[in-house]
């Protein structure tokens, strides 16, 4: 009996923590300006760390295994990019260096949840996740499934035909399936699929609202033309929120909306002001990156973005393009990324500095935006401009992103907060010299000025170098899958 007993004292006291025993913590930030954009913390703190997570914040002197000397640098939340289509190891790379800590595929999301989801299990750098596809759904009810490496279906019949109410019922029973391995939301491309009526639309906002997860939309047309304009896309998905009692995320409103961005914006504001949960996302580019056969360049695309054929650029080789080369390239069943010049410098400023829009990269290789979105958000917004302050900088890049997931998953709540019990989802940069270094010639090079990058506790950028040959990215789900 003695026996017994020493040995459950000896798993007891094996199962302890070194925070338990008062022992040091496994890591400890010491001396940088914390911030965190819930409380509006703005301090000069030490920010322990155990097991993943921030266990204590103090001015107190933190002892641990390893201290990460902050001093003149800036503690923060991981960023939380709600709109990453890259979802390859290089392209977490470059997130990393941008001080992304979590990378979701939203805004379209992903054929087969379950197979993304074990893909990226133990092979991530960051935080991965997504939406349930409503395109990919689409195409398979229409009898036209993706292939493996699309992400929206070529135009032709699945995207521009109306579905029957058979189809309908397909779809929504395949987006149920996703939502149940664990999508945290619904994504629809509706520009990508012009053939889905308004009452598809409302279906599938009515099956992500029981659901209790956000739809996050590409808007179904942009520009001034009438019918069709920004305006009217956007009236659209708010009415069907207010149907349907979904949360919509309306998706890059600096493209969707372009010229009518602002009056885009006034929109939400109305509709959050009665009640309606309505958010936003931006990036700070003036060319946009799509799939040039797919159905956004049906006839009449160059009247509602107001630009010609030498707006398009191919990102492999600068290529602008000709009236020939977009007809052999649109009319091809193989797909082909496209940047898009369609934008104006000064419309985009104003929407970032906008409080409403929260920043989201739309990253895709071959664009800038992939490698440089939130260091530019610093650098050019913060730092040149200074029509963002530093404090809302992190709140539109780690704070608003999260409490758009809070929702579908209770872990959204641990995330883009530097609080005791978060996620250690952390950057330290020095905001003097932080800076986005990709270009249009050059979208891959990575950004500069994130000394430390933490995922769930562990450095993927140490001394702003990359550390190799780790895996710390946990997938981030919908709640009933986290039970």
């Amino acid at each position: 009996m003695r026996s017994f007993h020493k040995n459950c004292l000896v798993l007891v006291l094996a199962a302890l923590t070194p925070v338990a025993w008062g022992a040091p913590y496994e890591l400890v930030i010491r001396g940088g300006r914390v911030l965190d954009p819930e409380t509006g913390r703005d301090e000069v703190a030490n920010v322990a760390i155990a097991d993943g997570r921030i266990v204590r914040i103090s001015t107190e002197a933190l002892t641990a295994g390893r201290t990460i000397d902050a001093h003149g640098l800036v503690v923060a939340p991981g960023f939380i990019d709600l709109h990453q289509h890259a979802q390859d190891e290089s392209s977490g790379a470059l997130k990393a260096y941008d001080g992304v800590t979590s990378g979701l595929e939203m805004e379209i999301g992903v054929p087969d949840v379950k197979a993304f989801l074990g893909s990226k299990t133990g092979h991530s750098l960051i935080n991965f996740g997504t939406s349930a596809s409503h395109a990919a759904a689409r195409a398979t009810a229409l009898g036209q499934p993706l292939g493996p490496t699309d992400l929206i279906p070529a135009s032709g019949r699945v995207t521009n035909e109306p579905a029957t109410a058979a189809e309908l019922g397909r779809m929504q029973s395949q987006l149920a399936g996703e939502l149940d391995a664990g999508a945290v939301g619904v994504g629809m491309g509706l520009q990508y699929v012009p053939g889905a009526t308004r009452e598809e639309v409302i279906q599938i906002f009515r099956l992500a609202a029981s659901h209790h997860v956000p739809v996050f939309t590409h808007v179904r047309s942009a520009g001034k033309k009438e019918p069709g304009s920004s305006i009217e896309s956007v009236e659209e998905v708010i009415g069907a929120a207010a149907v349907t009692g979904a949360a919509l995320q309306v998706v890059h409103v600096n493209s969707s909306c372009l010229t009518d961005a602002p009056e885009c914006l006034n929109l939400i504001a109305g509709a959050k002001a009665r009640g309606l949960d309505v958010t936003t996302e931006a990036y700070p580019y003036v060319a946009g990156m799509t799939v040039i056969n797919s159905a956004l360049f049906d006839s009449g695309w160059q009247e509602k973005f107001g630009v010609s054929y030498d707006a398009l650029m191919l990102p492999e080789t600068g290529e602008r393009l000709t009236k020939s080369r977009f007809d052999e390239l649109h009319a091809s069943p193989k797909s082909q990324g496209v940047v898009i010049f369609v934008n104006r410098q000064e419309v985009v400023d104003q929407v970032i500095a906008n409080p409403l829009a929260s920043i989201a990269s739309d990253g895709e290789r071959g664009h800038p935006r992939n490698a440089g979105t939130y260091c530019q958000i610093l650098a050019r917004y913060v730092r040149n401009l200074r029509t963002v302050t530093l404090i809302d900088a992190i709140r539109k890049m780690s704070l608003m992103p999260a409490q758009r997931l809070e929702k579908a998953t209770a872990a959204a709540r641990r995330k883009g907060r530097i609080q005791e019990g978060a996620d250690a989802d952390i950057v330290v940069f020095d905001p003097a010299t932080v800076t986005d270094r990709s270009t249009y010639e050059h979208p891959n090079e990575h950004s500069t000025g994130m000394k430390y990058v933490l995922v769930n506790g562990i450095p993927v950028i140490d001394k702003g170098a990359l550390v190799s040959g780790v895996y710390p990215g946990k997938a981030i789900v919908s709640r009933r899958d986290a039970r």
